[in-house]
């Protein structure tokens, strides 16, 4: 079972805005990449055929604390770590490192499992599958090597 993921990024020149900082809003998709990622890896996806459905996993609630910018061509990583596990959602927290100590942001995500409808067009959140349940665990919430967890949100 998994609990944890770190997944290493470098900034891309696209990202950055006229001062040559990250936009903000960049880090919202470098949690859903390192989120894909970490599925991936178990097998999974954020989107597909589950147990004779579709099933997706649309945001219920994301925020992120900003401590200090990156920069075009800055390597780091993001660390995820899995918050909470309930009936219909996930809740992960996120790392963001620069030199595998600096932390210049954390973040989190609520993730909700939702059945797609195709032919009505509509979705509604459902328990979440067995083959996700069985790969993904809570992680401690124990501190690591960079400090304590944001345990906000």
């Amino acid at each position: 079972m998994a609990a944890e993921f770190c997944y290493p990024m470098r900034v891309e020149f696209a990202e950055t805005d006229m001062a040559g900082i990250v936009h903000f809003a960049q880090f919202f998709r470098y949690m859903e990449v390192t989120e894909h990622a970490f599925l991936r890896s178990l097998g999974l996806s954020v989107h597909g055929e589950c147990e004779g459905r579709t099933i997706s996993w649309p945001r219920g609630h994301v925020e992120c604390f900003y401590r200090f910018p990156l920069r075009f061509q800055d390597e780091f990583e993001v660390r995820l770590s899995v918050r909470a596990k309930r009936r219909v959602t996930i809740a992960y927290d996120f790392r963001f490192l620069k030199d595998g100590t600096e932390v210049v942001a954390e973040g989190n995500a609520t993730a909700i499992c939702v059945q797609l409808d195709p032919v009505a067009g509509t979705m509604s959140a459902v328990k979440i599958p067995d083959a996700f349940d069985r790969l993904i665990e809570v992680a401690s919430s124990e501190t690591d090597d960079v400090g304590p967890r944001n345990d906000a949100g």
